[in-house]
């Protein structure tokens, strides 16, 4: 659906992002550390948060930051 020419998702998208940007994560190499602390896999994060293990790797990288709904989940994963 457009509005004024921008398509909503656009404006979901962005709202969600700026949301985002107030709740920072940890540093994507404090991530990692954080996760191997707990003896969490790559694959058991990614498996409970429904997303596939590259994408985990990806926020750990810093390649990616994860997005909601997935990142208020990650930010709680130890």
């Amino acid at each position: 659906m457009r509005d004024g020419g921008v398509v909503m998702s656009e404006l979901f998208d962005a709202v969600d992002a700026l949301v985002a940007s107030r709740s920072p994560l940890p540093p994507p190499a404090e991530r990692r550390r954080l996760r191997q602390a707990h003896a969490l896999t790559l694959d058991e994060v990614a498996a409970a948060l429904g997303v596939r293990r590259a994408t985990v790797g990806g926020w750990e990288s810093g390649k990616a930051e994860p997005r909601p709904p997935e990142r208020e989940a990650y930010a709680v994963v130890p």
